[in-house]
């Protein structure tokens, strides 16, 4: 692991410990402070808990959301693969 590396997530300051580089870890932290910052905007006078369950939530959501969609990616990529590769064999075997 890297040396601990300073983040500010509402107003509170965390060392982070990873095996990203510094960039990347800054990057994770102000997406997760804005995504908290969003739920507090919209739902004012939510605990600090509540509001951290709901960013999460929204985090995984959004997460799960992007699997679903490069799993479809994938599989129009490996579809049309396969179309490509029937394609090249028909016109090779004849």
């Amino acid at each position: 692991m890297e040396k601990p590396i300073k983040v500010r997530i509402l107003d509170q300051e965390y060392l982070i410990k990873s095996d990203e580089n510094e960039e990347h870890v800054e990057k994770v932290a102000q997406f997760v402070n804005e995504k908290f910052r969003e739920i507090k905007e919209s739902a004012a006078g939510l605990s600090e808990k509540k509001t951290a369950i709901l960013a999460a939530f929204n985090i995984a959501s959004e997460y799960f959301q992007l699997l679903e969609e490069r799993n479809e990616v994938v599989m129009d990529v490996q579809r049309r693969s396969r179309a490509l590769n029937y394609q090249i064999d028909s016109v090779t075997t004849t």
